[in-house]
């Protein structure tokens, strides 16, 4: 399919007829910013939650839907609607564009102070980090996207803004025409593969937030082989950041981040904020202080709870193999009960495997339904052995594993709940996966 990202903006809008596809999380951030603009746009979602929509109807596509969205001078889809689609190849070949809202934002932000965060995993924290450190620099500062609010929301906190530090999915990246002089890239490793038709072409969408046009320097995981070889699709200029970088450094303490992954992601936070001109940003005891009261983002290598002597650390939003690898490196020298598994989307379980086989520490691993057998075969075929692997066992759900990785773990190990698959299948998402995990945590106290 040929790439096109029509250049408009939220304000290009005015007197168009507007399709609203998609009326998601940020597709309903989408309707709230036509209707303030006094747009009333067609509604239509491929599974509608409702009829309509302050009294306005809402079409399933397959039915009347897309019909509507031809009809249209222009579609605002949301997300999670794959620019792939044939519909969306459909209705450019009509002369229909295609966009998305933050896109739309970006071509009217103020991008000089804008900076980008992308990545498989990671770009939340770096996102999150780097607005809690502005904030305490004295700066005001928005932080959003794909983390949670959206910029251009009527209901989102008002301004004005010195800074936006904005996380971009691989989904979003494929709507901006332009891209901020400042973007970081976290990690890189295989993911929504079915919405992006392939690996590779995953690779050059995400990374396409770093080299639309405006771009000038890409702050990234020197760490990272994946990212590394592709290095042509950044932007012009590259900064690599390694998790070895200022040794010594103790400005990152008051954040309390586990893993050398997270020391890494303090410093990309850093590196973007010198870039874009916060001086402060410089000086190790102004970023000490800022960085005091940070609070981790929820089922992020987050410990919650002890029982026994067995930490129990809550990893749920680990949808991928990447960051439980990462999770795992965070504990050196501590015994693992590592629990993984979940709704299986076909990926590679092998590089788990072999990120286990390099532990020098004892780690058990627990699998979870539905890719839990596909997990152990990895194990099998991989040969993982030595004295510091305690081996595979499947397991029914998540209280079982829970109670058999307690056992094992006692009297001073670690519970790592970090699934490397997304928790869609037995529980409603990652966030009913963690509470699941701490009832079950909770149970072994009793116990």
């Amino acid at each position: 399919m040929t790439e096109t990202r029509p250049k408009l903006g939220w304000s290009d809008l005015r007197g168009a007829r507007v399709g609203l596809w998609g009326l998601g999380r940020e597709g309903m951030a989408n309707l709230r910013k036509l209707r303030a603009m006094e747009i009333e746009p067609a509604l239509v979602d491929d599974k509608p939650a409702s009829d309509g929509i302050g009294g306005q109807p809402v079409l399933a596509t397959d039915a009347g839907g897309f019909t509507a969205l031809c009809q249209c001078d222009v579609v605002v889809k949301t997300p999670g609607i794959s620019r792939y689609r044939p519909e969306v190849a459909d209705l450019a070949a009509r002369g229909v564009p295609v966009v998305g809202g933050l896109g739309l934002w970006m071509q009217e932000a103020p991008l000089e102070r804008v900076v980008c965060i992308t990545g498989t995993k990671g770009k939340s924290t770096v996102t999150s980090i780097a607005g809690h450190l502005l904030t305490g620099l004295g700066y005001r500062c928005m932080t959003g996207g794909n983390l949670g609010v959206s910029p251009y929301d009527p209901e989102a906190p008002a301004g004005p803004w010195d800074y936006w530090v904005i996380e971009v999915s691989s989904y979003q990246a494929t709507d901006l025409a332009s891209s901020p002089p400042v973007t970081a890239v976290t990690s890189l490793n295989p993911d929504h593969l079915p919405w992006h038709g392939g690996v590779e072409q995953y690779y050059r969408d995400k990374l396409s937030a770093c080299s639309q046009p405006g771009a000038d320097l890409t702050v990234a995981n020197g760490d990272s082989d994946l990212i590394q070889a592709r290095s042509r699709l950044l932007g012009p200029r590259v900064e690599w950041v390694h998790a070895a970088d200022e040794p010594g450094a103790t400005w990152i303490e008051p954040l309390g981040l586990l893993g050398p992954h997270n020391r890494r992601n303090a410093l990309i936070a850093r590196r973007c904020m010198i870039a874009i001109g916060v001086q402060e940003a410089t000086v190790d005891d102004a970023m000490r202080d800022a960085a005091r009261g940070y609070r981790p983002l929820q089922s992020r290598l987050q410990v919650i709870g002890d029982v026994a002597g067995v930490a129990f650390v809550d990893d749920s939003l680990s949808t991928n193999v990447l960051p439980t690898v990462a999770a795992l490196e965070a504990f050196p020298g501590r015994r693992v009960a590592l629990i993984v598994g979940g709704q299986d989307r076909g990926i590679d379980y092998v590089p788990l495997a072999a990120g286990v086989s390099g532990r020098e520490s004892p780690t058990y691993v627990l699998t979870l339904p539905d890719s839990g057998q596909r997990i152990s075969a990895a194990f099998a075929a991989t040969g993982t052995r030595g004295e510091a692997f305690a081996g595979v066992t499947d397991c029914q759900d998540l209280e079982t594993a829970v109670a058999a990785a307690f056992a094992w773990a006692r009297p001073d190990g670690i519970v790592l709940l970090s699934p490397a698959a997304p928790s869609f299948g037995q529980f409603r998402d990652y966030r009913d996966r963690a509470e699941a995990f701490a009832r079950a945590m909770r149970a072994c106290a009793v116990g």
